[in-house]
């Protein structure tokens, strides 16, 4: 956590002159549901208290001043200028001012001073954190009178748009909206939500890091999505009302898809029933039946593993591991897939334990570190008073 008055000194110190506000943006984690939200299915994210923070001031010129701690690098651009550029970092926050303007909405000049404590490359959404940072701080500091799924829209075209990246809602979504202590169950199709309470008692949710990243992954990403398109038009032969895997059951498949291409059948099965996981996931949570949700958890990772074909042989072998100990609930591999990290359901007073049996395994059969992230479901994006 880093505190207001020490992101005010930084941007003093970087920019000679005061902040106006200072914003907090944080990553997210996803309960369950994996591969469904380009199915116009549902995802169960929430925030967590690893965040970006901005601080931020006006310009009385039009000039953009940027600032990002990590990097220490700095970078500016004059507002009527604003274009994607080589250096990778700038353009999440020049993309949001891309899309602010291209609604006619008044701007300025502006400095930004960036730093965080999400973890990078964990798949926690650092990058989506910055975007709804950034649309959320220039919000408030321009007055444009933007509500929060405003942002998280916002924040998902500038990732598409300057920095290349064809993501979901779901990221900027959760970074925007959650509610500490609640999961968000958010219907991909219409962008409906709901707030489930996450009331874990004696258990904590521990991420583990598996410190890799396979080629593999943009690939089969593509392939995936082709292979749920091309189920979705087999299916709309006889069932034309059909427009997407969210509209598609077990049985459809078994009729019309099964006979024509059994790898087809088993990715788009996975993602329907992925969809049935993750609402008795939320049944269980609103029983405050955590052993079902775990449940649920280790048989979300069979199929995102043994079905759908996305896991790798680290995040295997990290769910089977915890799998032995009664104190772990439930673990799967979370995000895209090919490397990343497990979110693990754990008894709090175990976790330390399970680190430390754990490393040295892990770094023994694999080659690499094991990086263990304790978070706690946060608040959205709000400005630190």
């Amino acid at each position: 956590m880093i505190s207001k008055e020490q992101l005010e000194q930084r941007y003093k110190d970087v920019f000679e002159s005061k902040s106006t506000h200072v914003v907090r943006s944080p990553g997210r984690i996803n309960i369950i549901g994996e591969h469904t939200d380009y199915n116009e299915g549902f995802v169960l994210p929430t925030a967590i208290d690893k965040a970006i923070y901005v601080a931020v001031g006006k310009r009385d010129d039009h000039l953009i001043r940027l600032y990002a701690e990590d990097f220490k690098s700095y970078f500016e651009i004059a507002l009527d200028d604003i274009k994607p550029i080589a250096e990778g970092w700038p353009n999440y926050i020049l993309g949001v001012v891309n899309q602010l303007r291209e609604r006619a909405l008044p701007l300025g000049g502006f400095n930004m001073y960036i730093d965080g404590d999400v973890p990078l490359g964990a798949g926690l959404s650092s990058s989506a954190a910055l975007e709804c940072a950034a649309g959320f701080a220039l919000n408030v500091v321009f007055d444009l009178q933007l509500q929060r799924v405003d942002i998280a829209k916002i924040g998902q075209l500038a990732e598409h748009t300057y920095a290349g990246v064809k993501c979901g809602i779901m990221d900027q979504f959760a970074s925007v909206m959650s509610k500490a202590g609640h999961v968000v169950k958010l219907d991909c199709r219409d962008l409906s939500f709901v707030y489930t309470p996450l009331e874990l008692g004696d258990y904590a949710i521990l991420l583990l890091n598996t410190n890799v990243k396979h080629s593999l992954a943009s690939s089969a990403y593509n392939d995936r999505r082709e292979s749920c398109e091309e189920g979705v038009r087999l299916v709309q032969a006889k069932y034309p009302e059909v427009n997407s895997l969210r509209d598609v059951s077990v049985a459809m498949l078994d009729e019309l898809v099964k006979s024509v291409d059994d790898d087809i059948y088993t990715k788009c099965r996975f993602v329907v029933e992925e969809n049935q996981r993750l609402n008795d996931a939320c049944a269980a949570l609103e029983r405050g039946d955590l052993e079902q949700l775990g449940q649920q958890l280790f048989r979300a990772h069979e199929g995102l593993s043994k079905e759908y074909g996305v896991s790798c042989p680290e995040l295997d072998f990290l769910v089977e591991y915890v799998r032995e100990f009664p104190e772990v609930l439930g673990a799967r591999m979370m995000g895209g897939g090919f490397g990343g990290c497990t979110i693990n359901l754990v008894k709090k007073s175990f976790q330390d334990l399970l680190i430390e049996r754990l490393t040295p395994i892990y770094q023994t059969k694999f080659g690499l570190d094991l990086t263990a992230i304790k978070v706690v479901p946060s608040n959205g994006t709000e400005i630190l008073i």
